[in-house]
């Protein structure tokens, strides 16, 4: 008893205030409560705005400059070098060819405060009068997440993984953690943490939380930190994943599609298969993009910027150099050439607090790791699976196979996952961690598999071997997908590594991605990208509105004392 109040101690320690602050669901209320309040709107008139990148981040960036700024359509260009924008929300394909999610964006209601908020504004495709925010929450109150096969062993069976699975030891050093300084942090590993006990890397909540968001050993612990104090209210309900929030289709089709539709028909201006191969600034101390220089489908050109104008960047991309392959071919080896952490090289070079790409970008065994999506003819195999896990398709999120070598999860959303996938196919994805390593049962590394092998391996983890030949006669495609730098994120880090999302000295000059920096917030998610285009845009154009804040619920002693209760389970 005496330990679980010293634990109670250290987790509500230095907590500024009882009160949990605007909630998500409470944030809708409050905006709506502003809209008849008088705000100044900056005169954009004159003003031009040039986004580079065709994310999310940069597509969020022009809606508020369109709704909160009044800047005309027609003066926002988004520069992106490839052929289609959204980003690392993607999801493509044909059904006579397969379809491809590199991976899947799970969303929270309570902690996406700035997300809910903007998409409230933009227009359902599908229902007239609805926003896609109430797309999403609609279809995912109908579709609730309670994971019942959350880790499953080398026998097949299904753990019970209500206990966090903790010794004492490793208890109070997580505790301890969530309450350490970050500037104490500097470059710090999450092993580094709890190097003198190895166990914690056996728990049931370190195989949970570690594939939930892709976190290695080796990740950064301040990202780790963020995690376990932004996403506190997770950690009771990690078994069952019933914090996450899924969208209806792919988060191309739900979420980038509409925005996309509502910036074109407002008039921006979308130059694709565009590249910005460099940023030219103004002599001096400060920050002022005065060109940029572009290769426009193979043609090199100039845009000169007035002072008036703004340019905001996607300094990197989680998903650039990403490759592809098929049923019967490895996906290729990726050249190690990011596009966005290039561009990102060349500007941190010139002006100083544009911060140090290289932390990220390093070591791609360390930031690696390979997807692969099954396009089946019928709902055979995902009805095994339904047996199997107790799970019907889209109320399960993650399915982990801890003793698998390349920690192989799947995820089986809710059917059609694709908004041109035919009735008569059935979806669904997975990844592996660690890619290097041989299969159990396909003895290769999963980076030099096929997407078959891929598909055999999981057969035989599910203790479905001997259905393989029926199962692979139903198979359209199965499409692997590596990408070198998808945990780049998460890379340790100094505190100066990220750039602020607009330096000090920047006159019209800002940066929105997964590598800024936004204290209290946690990367990897779509609220990044969109907090941080807001910030961007409210700064630049001086807007006075807030931006919504990180939901402090780490303060709420009642969130705290369930987390300590979890703990103990």
């Amino acid at each position: 008893m005496k330990q679980k109040k010293k634990i109670g101690k250290m987790l509500v320690l230095g907590a500024a205030a009882a009160a949990t602050g605007i909630a998500a669901k409470k944030t809708y209320d409050y905006y709506k409560s502003k809209k008849g309040q008088k705000e100044e709107t900056p005169q954009a008139e004159n003003k031009k705005a040039y986004f580079i990148g065709g994310g999310l981040g940069s597509l969020a960036g022009a809606a508020y400059l369109i709704r909160d700024c009044s800047m005309p359509g027609n003066q926002i260009t988004i520069y992106e070098g490839m052929h289609i924008l959204g980003g690392s929300n993607d999801g493509i394909g044909t059904p006579e060819k397969g379809f491809v999610c590199r991976g899947g964006r799970m969303l929270n209601e309570e902690t996406y405060e700035n997300f809910w908020e903007l998409f409230r504004t933009i227009p359902s495709l599908e229902n007239p009068g609805r926003s896609v925010t109430d797309d999403i929450l609609n279809f995912d109150h109908a579709h609730p997440t309670n994971a019942k096969a959350r880790l499953i062993d080398k026998e097949g069976n299904i753990l019970d993984v209500k206990s966090m699975g903790f010794t004492q030891k490793e208890r109070l050093a997580l505790f301890r953690l969530m309450n350490t300084p970050e500037e104490k942090l500097d470059d710090m590993t999450i092993e580094e943490w709890f190097a003198d006990m190895p166990h914690f890397f056996t728990t049931n909540f370190w195989y949970m939380w570690q594939t939930t968001f892709a976190f290695q050993k080796w990740s950064s612990l301040f990202e780790f930190r963020r995690y376990m104090r932004r996403m506190i209210l997770e950690f009771s309900r990690i078994d069952t994943l019933e914090g996450v929030t899924r969208t209806p289709y792919n988060q191309y089709d739900s979420v980038i599609r509409p925005l996309e539709l509502y910036l074109r028909k407002q008039g921006v201006v979308f130059a694709e298969n565009c590249v910005v191969k460099d940023i030219e600034f103004a002599q001096g101390e400060g920050i002022t993009v005065k060109a940029l220089h572009l290769k426009d489908y193979g043609i090199e050109r100039t845009v000169e910027l007035s002072d008036r104008d703004i340019c905001i960047m996607t300094n990197a991309c989680m998903t650039d150099s990403a490759t592809l392959g098929d049923l019967h071919t490895p996906a290729p080896e990726p050249v190690l050439r990011p596009i966005s952490g290039e561009l990102w090289s060349k500007v941190a070079v010139k002006k100083q607090g544009l911060g140090n790409p290289y932390p990220f970008f390093g070591d791609v065994h360390e930031t690696n790791w390979e997807s692969f999506t099954v396009t089946s003819k019928g709902n055979k195999l995902l009805k095994m699976i339904e047996r199997y896990s107790g799970n019907v398709p889209g109320s399960g999120a993650l399915m982990t196979f801890k003793d698998s070598n390349w920690l192989l999860s799947i995820v089986v959303a809710a059917q059609p996952h694709f908004t041109n996938q035919p009735m008569d196919q059935t979806i669904f994805w997975g990844y592996g961690l660690y890619t290097s390593e041989e299969g159990n049962f396909v003895k290769k590394p999963m980076k030099d598999c096929t997407g078959e092998e891929m598909f055999i391996e999981l057969l035989h983890h599910l203790h479905m071997e001997d259905k393989k030949d029926e199962l692979l006669h139903d198979v359209v495609n199965v499409i692997p997908c590596m990408m070198p730098y998808v945990d780049a994120q998460f890379q340790p880090r100094k505190m100066a590594d990220r750039p602020n999302v607009v330096p000090k000295g920047s006159t019209n000059f800002a940066m929105v991605s997964q590598f800024v920096e936004i204290p209290d917030d946690m990367v990897f998610t779509e609220e990044y990208s969109v907090r941080a285009a807001r910030m961007a845009v409210y700064t630049l154009m001086g807007i006075k509105k807030k931006v919504c804040p990180v939901t402090p619920y780490f303060n709420d002693p009642k969130v705290l004392l369930k987390a300590l209760k979890t703990s103990y389970r």
